[in-house]
């Protein structure tokens, strides 16, 4: 028991600690209709730790930050430019090419690494397992940072979200807020992305905050769904993998899944709390 308890302690702590500012950026991607955007994000900085890994680093090294936020600050401009604004090309269809380009890209990196198999499977389902205190630490004040801006600037981006007709009335700078929620966005997705996978980033980022655009009505209520769904989920899906011996990222996104089935059953029967 003991043992069970070290192998999993640090693992347990980051499904309690990072998928929270997931959440609150899963609520203003679910609002916006730009579904992908995590996941093109997500796979633009998996393309970054890719290059890193072609010129020799390590993954756990500083170079291999370095040139995966590179790469994500460069499609969170691309993605600001793309916002629409009586473009006849739907930002969707855009952020899905970004998507598809990066894929191919981290496929043509990895073609030229022996070990490029191994290296693929780790940016689509992530180490969780392997996590180490330090990160977990160093995520978490990241987390906390992001998190203290969005709550200085909450006004701006919650207009730049949920309110748009309004922000344009008060003179918002659109570009420039934009700008700033895909920078702050895409240094979340970066760092998470080393250790989770794509594939776990795009689970907690939508599938908490689907769960809880089905079952509440008010931002606050759902910020306080999606917690509660991201943690459960992931402790369950964490503890699953452990018992069963399964792939603990996969585990975890199948636990998302399931409690979305479980919401989604919920709404069907008119279990909607209006608040």
């Amino acid at each position: 028991m003991g043992e069970a308890f070290e192998i999993m302690k640090w693992p347990f702590m980051a499904c309690l600690l990072l998928p929270g500012i997931l959440v609150y950026f899963g609520l203003h991607i679910v609002r916006r209709e730009i579904i992908f955007v995590d996941l093109a994000l997500a796979q633009v900085a998996a393309l970054g730790i890719c290059m890193a890994l072609l010129l020799g680093h390590d993954a756990h090294d500083w170079q291999t930050t370095v040139w995966s936020a590179g790469f994500t600050l460069v499609g969170a401009a691309g993605l600001t430019l793309t916002r629409p604004s009586g473009r006849r090309v739907p930002q969707e269809a855009l952020i899905g090419i970004v998507y598809v380009v990066a894929a191919a890209g981290a496929l043509l990196l990895l073609s030229r690494s022996p070990h490029g198999n191994e290296e693929l499977r780790r940016t689509l389902v992530g180490e969780v397992l392997l996590v180490r205190p330090g990160e977990v630490l160093r995520m978490f004040i990241l987390f906390v940072l992001v998190g203290a801006i969005h709550v200085i600037f909450r006004r701006q981006f919650l207009l730049l979200s949920f309110d748009t007709d309004l922000g344009r009335s008060q003179g918002l700078r659109f570009w420039l807020w934009d700008f700033l929620f895909y920078v702050t966005f895409g240094i979340v997705v970066t760092s998470f992305v080393r250790m989770g996978g794509v594939l776990l980033v795009f689970s907690y980022l939508i599938i908490p905050a689907v769960c809880a655009n089905l079952l509440v009505t008010s931002l606050s209520a759902r910020l306080a769904v999606g917690w509660t769904v991201a943690i459960f989920s992931g402790v369950a899906g964490l503890y699953g993998s452990y018992r069963l011996d399964l792939p603990t990222g996969a585990a975890i996104v199948w636990a998302l899944g399931l409690t979305l089935l479980l919401a989604g059953a919920g709404r069907g029967i008119g279990f909607v709390i209006r608040r």
